[in-house]
């Protein structure tokens, strides 16, 4: 197999005799052959755009393609390989819509090559045949390290871009703006002759689309469930059921929340869920008793010590280990094989499996740390924060911003220092 998308990747330098997140080899090329897919739906879809044509399911599935191959979200090849079949449907649906609307144009419609003209094949294997055509190291020996090094820094671009649209969208916010650039992106990186100037000036803008992105997913946060503010949170269990939720959506977070009032369990946040107590709708629910854990890369030995249900929203899923693996369950597009899906937001068997768990027998000591410093309430300080910082602080000094990466204690000692 071979990945390297993501920093965590063996030696630095790519996955190649194993992966280090748990995907398989079978996984890794399916996902190739599903960004494949997407791309062969965006050169339609982007063509229907030029002629202000156009279907927010198209839209939306080049936005699924997007989020469901990037690292740490979906391992499940069978449900992979449905999303790939259904992909063909959607792409010969954006075909018809681009040619209707050439038609109508007085225009004869173009016929795109590569990922438009792709079939699937009927089995598994075959897709996995087909997938390893199209692979990271299959374009590396057909254009080369620079251009298709280009071509993955495109793509894992907009791959992140797609996860923050894809949760805004959960929360009902979308542009059309976003949606063309990707199909644009993505229609490009089927071009038979890309070039570095091409590729350069769509990653750059990228960014900019990201920014917009970013933006329609904080308007869409703060307008649902408040602005955050800081927020003391408990560290440590309750005496009590005990329902764990890991991942970034805020929609099943709430869901799951509302379908647990008044049934005696506690629910806590893991990893990157842990911001959501700074959300005022959201710790309104008392029940909503704490963090419990860290970062992902630890999620083996925290979740076997966690007495209770867990739950995985957006990514950062690890292989379960068989002393949990009947109390996890996944949600959105996160996948992994065995793993029990929960696809229409009904948590009942996540809520069974926390009550027949034995839960926390005691409470643990009273300890703290404190979340919800977003922007809002960063800038309501921002004169007393410069004032403090002032002494300290030297012309050219930046803020670091830091996410739950792979590096033990690190967040601990920094917090500790700044306190």
């Amino acid at each position: 197999m071979f990945c390297f998308q993501c920093e965590q990747t063996s030696k630095g330098t790519g996955c190649s005799t194993f992966a280090v997140c748990g995907k398989d080899n079978d996984t890794a090329i399916l996902q190739d052959l599903l960004v494949h897919a997407a791309k062969g739906v965006a050169q339609y879809v982007h063509r229907a755009h030029r002629l202000g044509a156009r279907d927010r399911t198209m839209d939306r599935f080049i936005l699924e393609a997007l989020f469901i191959t990037v690292t740490n979200v979906n391992f499940d090849a069978p449900a992979i390989e449905k999303v790939i079949r259904r992909g063909a449907a959607v792409r010969d649906a954006a075909r018809n819509l681009y040619e209707s609307a050439a038609k109508n144009a007085g225009q004869s419609p173009e016929t795109p090559r590569g990922p438009a003209t792709w079939v699937p094949e009927e089995t598994l294997s075959g897709l996995v045949k087909q997938g390893d055509v199209v692979s990271v190291l299959a374009r590396r020996d057909e254009f080369g390290p620079d251009i298709s090094g280009l071509q993955e820094l495109l793509l894992y671009g907009i791959k992140g871009a797609a996860a923050y649209a894809e949760h805004a969208l959960i929360l009902g916010q979308e542009s059309d703006e976003v949606y063309a650039y990707f199909a644009e992106a993505l229609s490009y990186l089927a071009e038979e002759t890309p070039s570095v100037d091409g590729l350069f000036a769509l990653s750059m803008r990228c960014g900019e689309i990201n920014l917009k992105i970013m933006e329609m997913l904080d308007l869409v946060h703060t307008a649902t469930y408040g602005h955050p503010v800081p927020t003391p949170v408990r560290v440590e269990p309750l005496a009590g059921k005990a329902i764990l939720v890991s991942g970034h959506d805020l929609k099943d977070l709430e869901n799951l929340l509302k379908q647990t009032e008044g049934k005696g369990i506690h629910i806590y946040t893991h990893g990157e869920m842990l911001p959501a107590h700074g959300y005022p709708k959201l710790k309104a629910y008392k029940h909503l008793a704490g963090n419990y854990g860290g970062a992902w890369q630890d999620q083996k030995v925290e979740f076997a010590r966690f007495p209770g249900a867990i739950l995985m929203t957006t990514n950062c899923i690890q292989e379960p280990q068989a002393n949990y693996k009947e109390r996890i369950f996944s949600a959105g597009h996160v996948g992994w094989p065995g793993v029990r899906h929960i696809s229409d937001g009904d948590f009942a068997p996540v809520i069974e499996a926390a009550l027949a768990a034995p839960g926390f027998a005691e409470d643990g000591p009273d300890k703290t740390i404190l979340t919800g410093f977003g922007h809002h309430a960063v800038l309501g300080v921002a004169d007393k924060i410069v004032e403090l910082l002032r002494p300290q602080l030297r012309k050219g000094d930046v803020l670091v911003v830091l996410s739950n990466g792979a590096f033990d204690g690190l967040h601990d000692k920094l917090l500790r220092g700044l306190a």
